[in-house]
């Protein structure tokens, strides 16, 4: 199919050149480039880290590490996201992990959304997306720390063991005899694939949101802040991008205020539609219906709060 694809690209390159070479699409495969471009160096980083800690560091090392009372072990958790980067693909299966290990689920659940969002690969993106904007990076980092711990916390007051599946809750062993070495070369294959789909995707995005949306409609939204932060928080769980690579998509958007984009990146890392199916598969039905709204909630108005004190 490949080859018959450049033949025919060979064959019709007068007329593909006619037809591709308008103002429009050179705009949009421009953006489309420059946000696949910067975007995955810090995308492969990851995914190295994210395959070196899967297969070298046990989970078992942060159950030992926490606290015995949840509500102190629970911002604990949310802190040590910091060490542990990854995509919120791969947070999913390692929350089930160390519920399964003994660690009490609201610590999981604050972990689960702690380390896709303010991992040093994320913020360190977000710095080279916001070079004009240095500030957006503690507020990210805020935001998001924020979510999870407030989170973490519910859950430990309302959250009720049967919401969650009993096989996320079933005990397993720390290792299967798998060599480590296959583990990280697998974990790092799946994370990079799936986040470099996403990836595209968000590239995609960014370049029809350049050209398709018209001047006038961004700058409408961008005099309304409250508007702004709604749409783009819906824009956010809609889209379900790589935490790893939202931040371009984000930048892109420069007609808006800073602060509806921050509320886009508090909340996409947290809760959007990708996410919402891994929940429910891993965790059942019951928890994914209770749990993504209470997110999406708790990370606007967490994003509200650290747009508030530094933007």
């Amino acid at each position: 199919m490949l080859c018959a694809l450049l033949v025919a690209a060979l064959l019709l390159q007068d007329w593909l050149v006619g037809v591709l070479d308008v103002p429009v699409l050179r705009t949009a495969s421009t953006v489309f480039v420059a946000v696949c471009v910067q975007a995955l160096p810090f995308l492969v980083l990851g995914v190295l880290i994210s395959g070196a800690i899967a297969a070298f560091i046990p989970a078992s090392v942060l159950r030992r590490a926490l606290p015995s009372r949840t509500a102190l072990a629970v911002p604990v958790a949310g802190v040590a996201g910091v060490a542990l980067p990854g995509c919120e693909c791969a947070a999913v299966p390692v929350s089930r992990r160390l519920m399964q290990q003994g660690v009490a689920p609201a610590v999981a659940l604050t972990f689960l959304l702690a380390a896709p969002a303010v991992n040093p690969i994320v913020l360190v993106s977000t710095a080279v997306a916001f070079p004009n904007a240095p500030m957006m990076v503690p507020a990210r980092f805020v935001g998001a720390l924020l979510t999870a711990v407030v989170m973490g916390w519910l859950w430990t007051r309302f959250g009720k063991a049967e919401w969650i599946a009993e096989r996320a809750l079933r005990r397993l062993p720390d290792h299967d005899g798998t060599s480590r070495w296959l583990v990280f070369a697998e974990t790092a294959r799946h994370d990079l694939v799936d986040a470099g789909g996403f990836l595209v995707l968000g590239g995609v995005f960014a370049a029809a949101f350049n050209v398709l949306v018209p001047q006038a409609w961004l700058e409408t939204l961008g005099g309304q802040v409250v508007l702004a932060v709604v749409v783009l928080s819906l824009l956010a769980v809609v889209l379900a991008l790589c935490s790893e690579a939202d931040a371009f998509v984000a930048a892109s958007m420069s007609a808006l205020p800073l602060l509806p984009r921050l509320v886009f990146l508090v909340v996409g890392p947290a809760v959007d539609v990708k996410l919402i199916a891994l929940q429910a598969g891993a965790f059942g039905k019951s928890f994914a219906a209770r749990f993504a709204p209470a997110t999406f909630v708790v990370a606007i108005a967490s994003a509200l709060a650290a747009g508030a004190v530094f933007l």
